[in-house]
């Protein structure tokens, strides 16, 4: 199984019944392909960076849930195909673990960045 969060950009002018039927139709998906949904987060209507379909703004979900990834390719095809959703993006959810670290620079490392020499001008007499 594979962690994804899925973000799905529905259409703003839809009514909430049809919003949360698009919704559940994805977590019907997800379960009935062995995998289990962990968390859905309704965002909201939010302004667009541009326009799409002529709508200014759009209705946002978010889905995380743990997958195979054939399951995850049939959601994908579902929602393509549905009027409904204007974009939807699914990404791999990184395991949680140590961040990771910069290596200290060497002691026998030149500096980036060298002091340049100030400019002498020569002044006419």
């Amino acid at each position: 199984m594979i962690d994804y969060e899925l973000l799905l950009m529905l259409d703003p002018e839809l009514p909430d019944e049809r919003q949360n039927e698009i919704v559940t139709r994805t977590r019907e998906l997800v379960e009935r392909g062995g995998g289990s949904v962990d968390a859905h987060d309704a965002w909201g209507r939010r302004k667009l960076a541009y326009e799409i379909d002529h709508k200014p703004e759009g209705s946002y979900h978010l889905l995380t849930f743990s997958a195979e990834p054939g399951t995850l390719d049939e959601v994908s095809r579902v929602l393509k195909i549905d009027d409904g959703v204007m974009r939807h993006l699914a990404v791999r959810r990184p395991k949680p673990g140590p961040a990771p670290t910069a290596a200290p620079p060497s002691d026998g490392r030149e500096p980036e960045y060298a002091a340049e020499p100030a400019f002498e001008s020569e002044g006419e007499e």
